[in-house]
């Protein structure tokens, strides 16, 4: 699935320009924005590591090919580059 450059800068002036990432699975693709704290909270209490990739990769999900959401053989392969979505700033510990 393509994405229009207003679509993109819509998603980005409502997320944060550094916040909406494409994801691609051989032929099909999709548009995930990065999670807040309140989506990490309600996700933390999910035992089942791919419940909670599924659950977080679901409200993340701005547009795209629906076979990600619903086939394994593209899920699978997304979901497993939620890391990099995730990615934070480094922070450092100094002792004063």
């Amino acid at each position: 699935m393509e994405f229009n450059t207003e679509q993109i800068n819509s998603w980005k002036k409502q997320h944060g320009k550094d916040a909406i990432f494409l994801i691609v699975v051989e032929d099909k693709s999709c548009a995930i924005r990065k999670p807040t704290r309140q989506e990490f909270s309600f996700v933390s209490g999910i035992k089942d590591p791919i419940q909670l990739s599924e659950t977080l990769f679901k409200q993340l999900w701005l547009d795209g090919d629906k076979e990600i959401l619903e086939d394994d053989d593209y899920f699978l392969p997304a979901i497993g580059k939620l890391d990099e979505v995730l990615k934070q700033k480094e922070a450092e510990v100094k002792k004063l």
